[in-house]
């Protein structure tokens, strides 16, 4: 276990890239169990989960090499052992990583049988994952739950495409869905599918493995199954949750900060969601430059009331961003109500933030009133990480807070952010990672 000790007050300055995104990277890898022909992946971020899930292939036979170049690895899935799933070292690494969710498509496509443990992740409610099986189902196989061994099996002879209406745009959910029915016998058709960048950059890499997917970037994926997929090259866009913490990092310490190569027409609201909050920043091709402020005003809706800033779907505000979102508002000048519809315990960490001093109302599980104060610095106070996106809230908050605060828990930072400490440092931020006694 570790710890940062965070000396909160200094400004950043000078400028960042931001890593390959984390929820495409897990897709993306997953994506390899569907052919027995190399796959090469760029731009792969070096943070937990991923290594994680890096290894899991590795385990099952999964051929991975590490190129040269920063974040480039390919995959050969020619020998793949699929008796090892129920092995309980595999089933234990598996059942520490939500991402693992999304082999059970590729290889219940591939191979016709799946043993998979109840993945982990992050403590933030209910996570469902009636989306996925229901849609296996959809396609022809048979799930089961095994109450006692907390393992899902799903088995299929054979996958028929077929028209499905999913209950949630789940965007694991859909690329799951998606993975097997590319291999499916016949026309697959999903409505209300996820659409996400990420979701979208899943597609187009399957489309160039010989896919045949349209409706690519809408909520209406229609998918002819194919005989067999092949190689392809792919590179990972950049985290539009990193480019999002950086840009709540620069206001909340008044710095100047430019962000490099953040693929800007893949950030949707995000941009103008941040305006929203008053925080000025500036396109420069595909870079963003946020310009020190001394004060951010929150908007008001045109008759004058209190602005709400809320998660939906694509192409609404990912709900990654919401701890973000929520605790750059308590510096601000103005009120804005955060309201997380999807995950009732992600709003949880804002007692951290009022022990610091901050003016929220927790309404419910799902709402919380952030009355800003931009005369008012947060203290510093000793915190642990819930969860990832609340982690990096919370380092938000100590680096912006007068003084010294110690972040417990920093493996949850660190599933997400790849060397967060080092690279914030280098833009003159002071991040001690220190080992918890």
């Amino acid at each position: 276990m570790a710890s940062f000790e965070v000396i909160g007050g200094s400004k950043l300055k000078g400028e960042i890239i931001p890593q390959g995104a984390k929820n495409e990277a897990l897709q993306v890898i997953c994506a390899v169990l569907l052919t027995s022909q190399k796959v090469t992946i760029r731009n792969v971020p070096d943070i937990l989960d991923v290594n994680k899930l890096i290894e899991l292939l590795a385990d099952l036979g999964v051929e991975v090499t590490k190129e040269e170049g920063a974040g480039v690895y390919t995959f050969c899935a020619k020998q793949v052992n699929t008796e090892l799933l129920r092995a309980p070292e595999f089933a234990k690494k598996a059942a520490s990583l939500r991402g693992s969710i999304m082999m059970v498509g590729p290889l219940l496509a591939r191979y016709g049988l799946v043993y998979a443990p109840r993945p982990g992740g992050d403590k933030i409610g209910r996570r469902r994952l009636d989306t996925h099986f229901v849609g296996f189902e959809k396609l022809g196989a048979h799930f089961s739950y095994e109450p006692d061994s907390a393992f899902y099996r799903v088995e299929a002879k054979h996958l028929s495409g077929a028209y499905m209406l999913l209950d949630e745009a789940s965007v694991t959910g859909t690329a799951n869905i998606v993975m097997a029915a590319v291999l499916a016998k016949g026309k697959t058709t999903i409505y209300n599918a996820a659409c996400e960048p990420y979701l979208q950059q899943l597609c187009k890499m399957l489309v160039r493995m010989g896919a045949n997917i349209s409706g690519i970037g809408s909520n209406l994926l229609v998918i002819e199954g194919v005989p067999q997929l092949g190689g392809t090259d792919h590179s990972i866009l950049p985290d539009m949750i990193e480019v999002g913490s950086f840009i709540g990092m620069a206001a909340m310490t008044r710095s100047e900060l430019t962000i490099k190569n953040t693929s800007f027409d893949d950030l949707g609201v995000i941009p103008e969601s941040f305006r929203r909050l008053g925080i000025q920043l500036e396109r420069r091709g595909d870079d963003i430059h946020i310009p020190q402020q001394d004060r951010y005003e929150i908007d008001t809706f045109i008759d004058g009331s209190i602005m709400t800033i809320a998660d939906a779907p694509w192409p609404g505000l990912t709900p990654d961003l919401i701890s973000v979102f929520l605790v750059v508002a308590t510096q601000a000048k103005g009120s804005v109500l955060i309201h997380q519809k999807m995950f009732e315990s992600r709003l949880f960490f804002v007692d951290k933030l009022i022990d610091m001093g901050a003016q929220i109302i927790l309404c419910d599980p799902h709402r919380a009133t952030v009355i800003g104060n931009d005369c008012l610095k947060l203290r510093p106070t000793v915190m642990t990480s819930p969860d990832i996106r609340a982690g990096v809230a919370l380092l938000i908050a100590a680096m912006c807070a007068d003084g010294k605060s110690t972040i417990h828990n920093i493996e949850q930072i660190d599933r997400g952010y790849q060397n967060i400490d080092g690279r914030l440092n280098a833009l003159c931020a002071k991040i001690k990672r220190v080992a918890s006694s």
